[in-house]
C-alpha cells in the first residue's frame, strides 16, 4: 500500500512538472507555450458612441487563424483627460496593456519608470506600414533622449494649405510668377490697378485674407504667414534648439511688420482684410476681389466650394505657387503642426514574448487585407469598390450597415490604427470632377499634394505650448494692429518701446516658459 502511495505521489509530481510552465536557469522569463497569442490592445474609437466591435466580427477569427494573435480590445475613453487617467491608473498598478494609445505628456511621464518598451527595432519589421505610417517627423514625435518609444500614426492632414494666385491675370498683364517679396509687390500693384480682369472697374486687389489666428499662428494671422516666412519669423514660435523664441521678440519680425505696412499703405491688399469673417474672404475670391491668397485645399478645389468662381470666371484660373522669398533667401508657406496618435509597446509585453507578434499584427494592418477590412469593412457587405477601386456604399444589399451608416460603423472602429490619410482614403474624401461652367478637371486631392510639396516650416508641438493670459493677447493682438493701421507710427524706436512694454506685461514671462516647456519636452529640433 505504501509503496503504491509513493508511486501515485510521484506521478502526480511528474505530471506537475509537465503541465508546468518551465523556466530557464537563471531567467524568469516565460517560454512560449504553443497556441495563439494574446494581445491586449486599448485602442482609440473612430466613433466613440457607436460601440466596440462585435464579439463575431470576422476580424478578430483572421486575425487569430492568420497571424496566430488572440486580439482583445478595448476602448478608451473619448475624452483626452478621462484616458490619461485610465493608462496612468493602469501603469500605477503596473498592468498595462500590451498595446495602447496615449498622449506624448502622458509618455513622457511613463517612459523614465521603465514601464514603456523601446520601438526604434520595429520599423524594420514593419517595411509596409513604416513606409506609409512613419516618416521622420512621427520618428521624433515619440523619441526621448534619443530612443523611440511609440509608435505615432498620422493623424489630421497636415500642410493642406498653399499660395494661390491668379494665372489668369498674369497672363494678361504679361507678368510671371512672382519668387521675391520685390516681384510680388510688383504684381500686387498690377492686380490692383492695372485692371486685370478688364471690367474697366477700379475693383480689384492683390492680395486677400483675414485674421485667423490659433495659439501658434498669431496675429495677423494663417493668412499672411507667407509674408512672416520670407523673414523668418513665420508662426508665434521660433522651435529651433539654436533659437527658441517667439517670434515677435526677434528684430526680423519688425521687418516683415515694415513690409506688411508697405502693402497697406500702397492699397494693394483687400481693404477689407480686418473685417472680413472666414465666409465673407471665401465670398470675396469667389467674386473675383483679388489675385493673392493663402487658401486650403478643399475650400478651394472641392466641387461645392470651386462651383461658384466656376460660374463667374468661366476663364479664370488659380495656380499653387511657391511663398516668395525674403531678402535673405527664406520662404515658407507658414508654420505646420502635426496631430499623432501614438500606440506604446509595455515592457511586460515585452518581458513576455510579445513584440515581434504586435509587429505582425501593425504589419498585417497595412496589408491590403488589413487595411480595407479594418477601415471599410467586408467588401460587399459593407462597401463596394467604384470602378478606380475606392469604397462606396453604393449597390449594397442592406444599406444599413454600410460603413458610414451606424450599423456599419463598429466595424470599423480600429481605422484610425490603418488609416495614413493615403490617397484610397483621399480619394474618396476628394473625388475628381468636372467643373459644369469651364468644364475644366479639378481635383481637391491634386491640388493638396502640390501644397504639400512647397517650402513650410516644421514646428511639431508648437499648439501645445503655453498661451498668454487675455490681457498681454489682447495688448499684443492690438498693438500689432494699431502698427499696421497707422494708429500708431511704425519705426524703430517706438517698437522697441512697445516691445518693452510688452515684456514688461509679462510677455517675457510667456517667452521664458514656452521655451522651458517646448525644452522639457524635447519639442526643439
Amino acid at each position: 500500500m505504501k509503496k503504491r502511495m509513493l508511486s501515485l505521489v510521484a506521478l502526480v509530481a511528474l505530471l506537475s512538472l509537465v503541465a508546468s510552465p518551465v523556466f530557464a536557469q537563471g531567467s524568469t522569463d516565460e517560454v512560449k507555450t504553443t497556441g495563439p497569442t494574446s494581445i491586449d490592445l486599448w485602442y482609440g474609437a473612430a466613433i466613440t458612441e457607436a460601440g466596440p466591435p462585435p464579439a463575431d466580427w470576422v476580424g478578430f477569427k483572421i486575425i487569430k487563424e492568420k497571424l496566430g494573435i488572440d486580439l482583445k480590445l478595448t476602448a478608451l475613453p473619448s475624452n483626452e483627460s478621462d484616458q490619461d487617467v485610465k493608462v496612468q491608473a493602469a501603469a500605477a498598478a503596473n498592468n498595462l496593456p500590451d498595446l495602447f494609445m496615449l498622449r506624448r505628456d502622458v509618455l513622457l511621464r511613463l517612459v523614465p519608470q521603465g514601464l514603456i518598451a523601446p520601438v526604434d527595432d520595429m520599423y524594420a519589421k514593419m517595411p509596409v506600414r513604416t513606409a506609409t505610417h512613419y516618416d521622420a517627423v512621427s520618428k521624433a514625435m515619440a523619441t526621448i533622449n534619443g530612443t523611440g518609444y511609440g509608435l505615432s500614426d498620422p493623424g489630421s492632414i497636415a500642410k493642406n494649405e498653399g499660395l494661390l494666385i491668379r494665372k489668369d491675370w498674369l497672363d494678361k498683364l504679361g507678368l510671371a510668377v512672382p519668387t521675391n517679396l520685390d516681384e510680388l509687390m510688383t504684381v500686387l500693384k498690377a492686380f490692383t490697378f492695372d485692371d486685370p480682369d478688364g471690367n474697366g472697374k477700379d475693383d480689384t486687389w492683390g492680395y486677400g485674407a483675414f485674421t485667423e489666428i490659433n495659439n501658434f499662428e498669431a496675429w495677423p494671422g494663417r493668412r499672411l504667414e507667407p509674408i512672416f516666412g520670407a523673414f523668418g519669423v513665420d508662426g508665434t514660435w521660433d522651435m529651433t534648439k539654436e533659437n527658441a523664441s517667439l517670434n515677435i521678440l526677434k528684430p526680423e519680425f519688425y521687418d516683415a511688420m515694415v513690409y506688411l505696412k508697405s502693402m497697406i499703405d500702397a492699397n494693394v491688399i483687400d481693404p477689407n482684410w480686418l473685417a472680413y469673417r472666414k465666409d465673407d474672404f471665401r465670398a470675396a475670391w469667389k467674386q473675383g476681389r483679388f489675385g493673392v491668397m493663402r487658401e486650403q485645399n478643399a475650400a478651394f478645389a472641392a466641387q461645392s466650394n470651386y462651383a461658384p468662381f466656376d460660374k463667374n470666371f468661366p476663364d479664370g484660373q488659380w495656380i499653387v505657387i511657391d511663398p516668395p522669398k525674403g531678402p535673405t533667401g527664406k520662404s515658407s508657406i507658414g508654420p505646420y503642426t502635426a496631430n499623432f496618435r501614438i500606440y506604446s509597446i509595455s515592457a511586460k509585453a515585452v518581458k513576455e514574448g510579445k513584440k515581434d507578434k504586435i509587429a505582425q499584427l501593425l504589419e498585417w494592418m497595412a496589408s491590403d487585407e488589413g487595411y480595407y477590412l479594418l477601415g471599410w469593412g467586408v467588401e460587399g457587405v459593407n462597401y463596394n469598390k467604384d470602378a478606380n477601386g475606392i469604397p462606396v456604399v453604393a449597390g449594397l444589399p442592406d444599406p444599413d450597415v454600410a460603413f458610414s451608416a451606424p450599423g456599419g460603423q463598429t466595424v470599423t472602429q480600429l481605422r484610425n490604427m490603418v488609416f495614413y490619410n493615403g490617397d484610397i482614403e483621399l480619394y474618396a474624401r476628394y473625388p475628381k470632377y468636372v467643373t459644369d461652367v469651364s468644364k475644366k478637371e479639378m481635383s481637391a486631392l491634386t491640388v493638396l499634394r502640390d501644397m504639400q510639396t512647397r517650402k513650410w516650416t516644421p514646428q511639431i508641438g508648437a499648439d501645445t505650448l503655453p498661451i498668454p493670459n487675455a490681457d498681454l493677447k489682447r495688448f499684443y493682438e492690438q498693438g500689432l494692429s494699431e502698427f499696421i493701421t497707422g494708429k500708431r507710427t511704425l519705426t524703430p524706436a517706438n517698437w522697441t518701446q512697445w516691445l518693452d512694454e510688452f515684456k514688461k506685461l509679462g510677455g517675457q514671462d510667456w517667452n521664458d516658459k514656452g521655451v522651458a516647456f517646448a525644452t522639457e519636452n524635447g519639442l526643439l529640433k
